[in-house]
C-alpha cells in the first residue's frame, strides 16, 4: 500500500544477567529508524472501550505509530486501498505518510498508542470530512 509501512526497530535484550533478566531496549533515532525529523511526540492512554478515534488523514504529515503498551488495530485507506494492521509489539511501527485515511480501535486495556510526527499541530493540516478527503487524495495520488 502506498504511503503506509510496517518499521521495525532494534529489540535489545540484555542478557547479561541469566538469573534476573533485565527487559527489552528498543531505540529509535530520527534519520535512521524514522524517516523524517520527530518535531512532536504524543500518546493516546486510558481509551475507553469500544470506542473508535482518527476518521481524518493529514495533507503532508508523516506519523509513525507505535503500540507501546498493550494492543490496538490501526485501519488505513487511500481511495483505492485498504488494509488493517494489528499494532501489538513496541519494537515494530506503523508508517503512516500523507494523504492516508486512519481509524484505530480495539484498544486493549491499558494500551499507550505513541505517536512521532513529522510536524508540530496544525488543525489546517486535518482533513476530517470523508469525502473532501476522496477528491483530494485522488488528485494526490494521481500526481505521485
Amino acid at each position: 500500500m502506498r504511503n503506509v509501512r510496517i518499521l521495525e526497530f532494534k529489540d535489545i535484550i540484555d542478557t547479561r544477567n541469566s538469573e534476573r533478566p533485565m527487559g527489552h531496549l528498543t531505540p529509535i533515532e530520527s534519520g535512521i529508524d524514522i524517516p523524517f525529523d520527530i518535531k512532536r511526540v504524543y500518546y493516546l492512554t486510558r481509551v475507553p472501550e469500544n470506542t473508535t478515534r482518527g476518521f481524518h488523514a493529514h495533507r503532508k504529515l508523516q506519523q509513525v505509530l507505535i503500540c507501546t503498551n498493550g494492543k490496538v488495530t490501526i485501519d488505513v485507506s487511500t481511495p483505492s486501498e485498504k488494509k488493517s494492521f494489528v499494532l501489538d509489539d513496541p519494537a515494530k511501527g506503523l508508517y503512516v505518510g500523507p494523504m492516508v485515511w486512519r481509524e484505530m480501535y480495539d484498544f486493549s486495556a491499558g494500551a499507550v498508542l505513541t505517536v512521532l510526527a513529522s510536524e508540530h499541530y496544525q488543525e489546517e493540516e486535518y482533513i476530517r470530512d470523508y469525502e473532501e478527503y476522496r477528491r483530494l487524495a485522488q488528485e494526490y495520488f494521481k500526481e505521485k
